[in-house]
């Protein structure tokens, strides 16, 4: 009778818990001021508020088959939800926004599985110079920063 309870108990117990996510990796996630051909120019760690658009750009690799999902976030509130299907082995995708010059502060994109696991998520800093001595825009070239 004790062996079926805690048998019951623990298939109840991993009913309840989160699927682990399915197979496949984000190898690169980054955010860029552009992307050509399917490629990010630089990697963004913080951008001076004159600037007005951001990339979130993505590359899955083994993934086909599959839906994944840039949330974008705005000091910890989600302000964006863009679905991609992956339809290669090496899946290159990316998301854009327009930003608004107040909008300073934390940006933040988590990928995300079909069922909200999260992949990866990456963060910049968006500044205005003329407000915040010795905070300025860190831009690196694609391969810098991992």
């Amino acid at each position: 009778m004790t062996r079926v309870l805690v048998a019951a108990v623990l298939l109840w117990t991993w009913g309840a818990l989160p699927a682990q996510p399915a197979g496949g990796r984000v190898a690169r996630a980054m955010f860029t001021t552009e992307v050509v051909d399917r490629e990010p120019v630089n990697r963004v760690l913080a951008l001076a508020n004159d600037v007005r658009r951001i990339y979130f750009f993505t590359e899955l690799r083994g993934m086909q088959g599959q839906t994944v999902y840039h949330r974008w976030e705005y000091n910890g509130e989600v302000v964006a939800t863009v679905k991609f299907e992956v339809k290669g082995p090496r899946w290159r995708v990316y998301s854009a926004r327009d930003l608004d010059p107040l909008a300073l502060g934390r940006w933040t994109v988590v990928v995300t599985d079909e069922k909200g696991w999260p992949l990866k998520a990456a963060i910049f800093e968006y500044v205005d110079p003329a407000r915040q001595q010795g905070r300025h825009e860190v831009i690196l070239p694609p391969e810098a920063a991992g």
